[in-house]
C-alpha cells in the first residue's frame, strides 16, 4: 500500500503543471456545485421561514364556524406528549372594528397565553416600542395598524365586537413582524382579556402547535388528530394549506440535484481522462516496475490513489472556494439593505458534497488502473 501511494504521489508531482491545472478545473467544478446547493437550500430556509416562521405549524379548532373548543387543556396536555412537537399554546380569536373618527376598521383581535404570545407568534421580539402584554386591559398592535390609526404608544384604543360589546384598551407596545396581514390588522392581548370581551367563558378557538421539524407538520398533524379523535374538532397543518410552495420547493430540490449530479458526473469524467492519459505518458515506467517485480493489484493501486489525491485537494479547495462564493452573495446580494439569504453553513451537506467527490475519484481511478492491469511489461520493453 506505501509503495503505490508513493509512487502515485511522484507520478502527480512529475507534472506539477497538469495536475495543478485539472485540480484547479475540478475545484472550480465542485466550487459551483457547494455554492448552488448551500444557495438553493438557504433560499428554501428563508422562504420557509417567512411562511412559517411567525405562525403555529399545526391547528386545532372547531370544525364548525365561530365555535370554541372547551376541552382544550386536556388537548394541550395530550398533545406536548407527542413526539416532535416543540410548542402548544391557545388563542381565544375573533373579527372586532377599531375606531378612527367615525369610520370603523375591521381588525382580527387575538388574545394569546404566554407560549403563542412569546414562543410561536415571536410578538414580544418584534415588539419595536413599548412594552409586551403585562395585565388585563392591554394591548399591542402592529406598525401598519398603528400608522393606519395614527395612534401609539398610551393612547386608548376602542374595541366594538360584532355581538355589539364595546371596550377600551390602552395601547401598551407597537410591533413589526414583516408580515403584512399581521401587522395590519391584528389587535393583542393576553387571553383572559380576549375571553372577555368575546364571552368565551374559558374557552379558546384554537390550540396552536410548532414542530421541531416544519416538514414533518403533516405526520405529527396526523399523530394530534389521531390524539383529539373528535369530529367536532379539526386538525389543520401548515402543508395541506400551501401546496404551491411545496411544489416550488420540490422542484427546486430538483434542480439543485441534477445540478450536482452533472457536476460530480464531470469530474468523474475529467480525472478518468487525466489518468487514463497518465498511463500512456508513464507506460515506460509501469513496464519496468512489472518487471522489476511489482504486482499488478500494486500497480492499479497507483491510479486509484492519484485519483483519490487529486479528489481530495480539488473538494477541499472547491468547498473552502464554494463557501467563499456564497459568503460573498450574502454580504453583496442585499435588498433594501437586508441580504437575500443568510450566510449558513450546513456541515451534513458539506461531508456529503466531500463524501461523494471522494467517492467519484475513487470510481474514475478504475478506468486507468484496468487500463494499467493489462500493460505487458515484455510488450512494453519491445516497443521502448
Amino acid at each position: 500500500m506505501v509503495l503505490p501511494l508513493r509512487i502515485a504521489v511522484r507520478f502527480l508531482l512529475s507534472g506539477k503543471g497538469q495536475t495543478l491545472l485539472i485540480v484547479g478545473g475540478i475545484a472550480i467544478a465542485i466550487s459551483v456545485q457547494v455554492f448552488v446547493g448551500l444557495l438553493i437550500d438557504g433560499l428554501q430556509a428563508g422562504l420557509v421561514q417567512q411562511t412559517v416562521g411567525n405562525s403555529p405549524q399545526i391547528t386545532v379548532r372547531s370544525a364548525e364556524e365561530n365555535v370554541t373548543v372547551s376541552r382544550w387543556e386536556e388537548i394541550v396536555t395530550g398533545v406536548r406528549s407527542l413526539s416532535g412537537v416543540e410548542q402548544v399554546g391557545v388563542a381565544a380569536s375573533a373579527n372586532a372594528f377599531v375606531r378612527k373618527g367615525n369610520d370603523s376598521v375591521p381588525v382580527l383581535f387575538r388574545g394569546l397565553d404566554p407560549v403563542a404570545l412569546g414562543d410561536i407568534y415571536n410578538i414580544n421580539e418584534g415588539i419595536y416600542a413599548g412594552e409586551s402584554i403585562q395585565s388585563s386591559g392591554e394591548v399591542v398592535i402592529g406598525r401598519t395598524l398603528s400608522d393606519k390609526l395614527s395612534i401609539g404608544i398610551g393612547d386608548r384604543l376602542q374595541v366594538a365586537t360584532p355581538g355589539g360589546a364595546i371596550a377600551d384598551y390602552r395601547i401598551v407596545g407597537l410591533f413589526d413582524l414583516g408580515v403584512a396581514a399581521i401587522d395590519g390588522s391584528w389587535v393583542v392581548a393576553n387571553l383572559r382579556t380576549a375571553q372577555s370581551l368575546f364571552g368565551f367563558g374559558d374557552r379558546v378557538t384554537s390550540v396552536e402547535v410548532t414542530v421541531r421539524d416544519v416538514f414533518q407538520a403533516d405526520a405529527v398533524a396526523a399523530d394530534v388528530a389521531g390524539l383529539v379523535d373528535s369530529t367536532d374538532l379539526e386538525v389543520t397543518n401548515w402543508k395541506d394549506e400551501n401546496g404551491q410552495l411545496l411544489n416550488a420547493l420540490e422542484s427546486q430540490s430538483l434542480s439543485n440535484n441534477i445540478i450536482q449530479a452533472v457536476i460530480i458526473v464531470s469530474v468523474a469524467i475529467a480525472i478518468a481522462s487525466l489518468l487514463s492519459i497518465t498511463v500512456l505518458q508513464k507506460r515506460r515506467q509501469l513496464g519496468i516496475l512489472k518487471a522489476m517485480g511489482i504486482k499488478d493489484g500494486a500497480a492499479s493501486l497507483i491510479f486509484l490513489f492519484q485519483g483519490l489525491l487529486i479528489g481530495a485537494m480539488a473538494s477541499v479547495l472547491g468547498i473552502a472556494l464554494g463557501l467563499a462564493l456564497l459568503y460573498s452573495f450574502s454580504v453583496f446580494a442585499t435588498t433594501g439593505g437586508d441580504s437575500i439569504i443568510d450566510f449558513t453553513i450546513s456541515p451534513v451537506f458539506v461531508l456529503r458534497s466531500l463524501a461523494v467527490s471522494l467517492f467519484a475519484s475513487a470510481l474514475a481511478g478504475l478506468v486507468p488502473a484496468g487500463r494499467s492491469l493489462r500493460l505487458n511489461p515484455i510488450d512494453v520493453i519491445r516497443e521502448g
